[in-house]
């Protein structure tokens, strides 16, 4: 199994797919070889159908999704074998929660430390997904022309984003204080773990008595959503 398991992850890796879709694909197709007990050229559409349907009693619509995916691409890009039988279920169509700006405010405002303060002022400023911020390099920032380079966004794009002065002089002087120590925009030679980020935010979001559930991309989806409403 883990030569199957080590062939598919070098797939997926050579298609430019993400290190976490990597581990998320391989973690399903580990434990579906191991549930179904049989070599990978024993198995079939059933086998695949069996193991979705027994998810649904304990998971989540998104995570049997995610399973699907995998399973998917296990069996065309790695198996060679037919999975059009095998309908994929349907994502549940819920929008995530959106702050008010006096909220966002509140948020910023509750921060412990002006790093803390400074990570939820620039996803929220600019939209960042979360494991782009951490991925910033100090480098990347261009404070004359206020804005910043996000190498390797989704789709492996790299794209430019738009900062406002208060926030680039903020940053700047964040910088400064650490001198040349820092190769991450927040960390200095290893990036910060999407976790270390989540935990900053529902820290934040508790002190600051918002009862809404706050995760990374509630920032991402308000500054979309207060963008509109300003037209």
């Amino acid at each position: 199994m883990e030569e199957i398991i080590n062939k598919l992850k070098s797939e997926l890796r050579l298609r430019g797919f993400s290190p976490l879709t990597v581990r998320n694909y391989s973690f399903f197709v580990e434990k579906f070889l191991l549930t179904t007990k049989k070599n990978a050229n024993e198995l079939n559409e059933d086998d695949a159908k069996q193991y979705l349907g027994d998810l649904f009693d304990t998971k989540s619509k998104n995570t049997i999704m995610l399973a699907a995916a995998s399973l998917k691409f296990f069996y065309t890009e790695i198996l060679g074998k037919d999975f059009s039988k095998i309908k994929m279920p349907k994502k549940d169509k819920k929008l995530p929660e959106v702050l008010a700006k006096e909220e966002v405010k509140r948020l910023i405002d509750s921060a412990d430390n002006i790093k803390s303060r400074l990570i939820i002022s620039l996803l929220y400023s600019s939209g960042l997904r979360v494991s782009e911020l951490v991925n910033f390099k100090s480098t990347d920032l261009n404070p004359n022309e206020r804005t910043g380079w996000v190498r390797k966004g989704k789709g492996g794009k790299d794209r430019l984003i738009n900062l406002s002065a208060n926030l680039v002089e903020q940053l700047q002087d964040f910088l400064n204080e650490r001198g040349k120590e820092n190769i991450y925009l927040f960390s200095k030679s290893k990036p910060l773990t999407t976790r270390n980020i989540q935990k900053i935010i529902k820290g934040t979001k508790e002190r600051a008595g918002i009862n809404k559930k706050v995760t990374p991309h509630t920032l991402r989806h308000s500054y979309a959503t207060h963008l509109l409403e300003d037209g």
